[in-house]
């Protein structure tokens, strides 16, 4: 293969950066709102192209919950980010404890914490739960947002019913046992009933007035598609997680060499994602370059339930997991990813024993192509959706562009991108692979997460398939499906982790992903920024963050 350029070349010259064209005029980088007068402000780049949404459910991805969720607004469960050497698990959030009913699994009791104030000192309770659940669950509640109903429904699928049971307790119950339901319990945010009152009932205007949360943090300014400012919360419940710094300021500034050209002009403190040939000159220059191993897959989703796209044929789908250097991406990458050969890392005990064993192989490739009926005078053409930005997207431009590069020329496969921003993208996530929203593609390059069991249930269950759940791509595997409701109905461990990579062994050999990399997360700091955990996981926790 040739030898790929670098990505200065792919991206912004970096000449430009030395002559101090850090970002064409009116850019969030080169005119960042300036922080309140006094106290310790972080300033943030995240590589959002806009603010992700200020209502209580976050839009852009998982960044978005990272930046604009956790911070502000809680969940009944929490993240353990307290750790960078071991992946994060959880712990009690807004519910102290939580039981699976054993007369009846599909049941999940939860005891809500008490003396919890939202920021406009309104009580949390088991009302504002089910008030909660109403705006993104029940059509025709005067609270209903369909927004955030959609990312909700898309992320927590097989939801059944929900009930107060009194002032500190809920009961949510489930179509069928899941085991792993308080995993999902994460994804849902809880807002204050009166940030929707006091804006006329106009989510709009919550939005632009910056709801109110439970968590460590507030929403004190916000400046549409520039920036949003955070402060403390004096009053958190969690006296432990009080946060160190009085405000942080958060950017959307979605090009790689913009934020890293924010960094050195001292204009940030923090970037998200740098690009890789910035990283040895920002140590050289004192900065710090924080990497760890986290559960992030970024492949190609594959429309592998649509009967009219050529990745139907399962030989296809193998052929192009035998046609890409992974090894030459991850050079690209300067080591900040991983070569993925299946939704969970080789070195995870739960990857299993699949059948097959995804290299560069092009003898492999083709001959499965030509099994298929593709070859030299039928070349496969495929139709992908990218996006230029985004959570998790890590650098989707020079990343595709190798892979396009990859395709051709080991495999004779010819690739044509649709790019659009990237919560147009995000939208094929919820919608069936035939839709508009598809972009007519055959495979959208979206990065996901892989935590735990609930999101690989998220992405492949049979049951999930969208616009029910997320398994976007509509492939259906019965040898799936099966092994995993041996996951959701089981109480022993063991067995249960048997069955999650007997399920695992069936996403390798079913192919339903173009499995590229795993991203390293990796972050430039200034040598100010201190007391930070890189968590092995999508969020982080920024209460023990602090500057010098």
């Amino acid at each position: 293969m040739s030898s790929p350029r670098s990505l200065a070349a792919r991206l912004l010259p970096m000449g430009l950066l030395a002559l101090g064209l850090l970002a064409p005029p009116g850019d969030a980088a080169s005119q960042p709102a300036p922080p309140a007068a006094g106290g310790k402000t972080l300033r943030i780049a995240m590589t959002a192209s806009d603010v992700p949404t200020t209502n209580g459910m976050p839009n852009n991805g998982y960044e978005g919950l990272r930046f604009l969720g956790y911070p502000i607004f809680e969940s009944l469960v929490l993240w353990d980010l307290s750790r960078a050497d071991a992946p994060a698990g959880l712990r009690p959030g807004l519910a102290e404890r939580w039981e699976q009913d054993p007369a009846d699994p599909r049941t999940w009791r939860f005891h809500l914490r008490q003396g919890v104030l939202f920021h406009d000192g309104t009580p949390f309770d088991a009302d504002a739960v089910i008030w909660n659940l109403d705006r993104f669950l029940r059509d025709g509640a005067p609270q209903a947002e369909p927004a955030s109903a959609a990312i909700v429904r898309g992320r927590v699928a097989g939801l059944a019913a929900y009930r107060k049971v009194d002032a500190r307790t809920v009961e949510i119950e489930t179509a069928r046992p899941l085991s792993y339901f308080p995993y999902l319990a994460t994804l849902i945010l809880f807002t204050s009933p009166k940030s929707f009152e006091d804006a006329g009932r106009d989510w709009a205007k919550v939005a632009a007035n910056g709801a109110a949360g439970t968590g460590p943090f507030r929403i004190s300014r916000f400046t549409p598609r520039q920036s949003v400012e955070l402060s403390r919360n004096d009053n958190y419940w969690d006296t432990a997680h009080r946060a160190k710094l009085d405000r942080i300021l958060l950017l959307p500034i979605p090009e790689a060499n913009t934020r890293l050209a924010a960094l050195r002009a001292g204009q940030v403190d923090w970037i998200e994602v740098p690009p890789p040939d910035g990283i040895a000159p920002l140590r050289a220059a004192g900065f710090s370059i924080v990497t760890n191993s986290y559960p992030h897959a970024w492949p190609w989703v594959f429309a592998a339930g649509r009967a009219s796209s050529p990745v139907s044929d399962l030989r296809v789908r193998q052929a192009l997991n035998y046609c890409i250097d992974r090894d030459g991406l991850v050079a690209l990458l300067n080591g900040t990813g991983e070569p993925s050969t299946g939704f969970y890392n080789r070195s995870n005990p739960l990857f299993g024993h699949p059948q097959n064993s995804y290299r560069l192989d092009p003898a492999r490739g083709k001959a499965l192509l030509a099994e298929a009926g593709y070859g030299p005078q039928r070349p496969l053409r495929l139709t992908v959706g990218i996006s230029t930005s985004g959570s998790g997207q890590m650098l989707p431009l020079p990343m595709n562009e190798l892979l396009q590069e990859s395709l051709r020329e080991h495999c004779g496969v010819a690739v044509e991108f649709r790019t659009v921003e990237w919560n147009t993208l995000l939208a094929g996530l919820r919608a069936a692979p035939d839709q508009p929203a598809w972009l007519g593609a055959d495979a959208l390059n979206i990065s996901l997460v892989s935590s735990d069991p609930s999101q690989m249930a998220r992405w492949f269950l049979g049951a999930n398939v969208s616009p029910r759940g997320s398994n976007a791509g509509h492939w259906v595997d019965p040898a799936f499906d099966a092994a995993f409701a041996e996951v959701e109905t089981s109480t022993d461990p063991a067995r249960a982790a048997a069955a999650v990579a007997r399920a695992h062994e069936r996403l390798v050999d079913g192919a339903p992903w173009l499995y590229i990399v795993h991203d390293l997360n990796p972050r430039a700091m200034t040598r100010r920024v201190r007391g930070f955990t890189s968590a092995q996981s999508w969020f982080q926790d920024l209460t023990t963050v602090d500057l010098q």
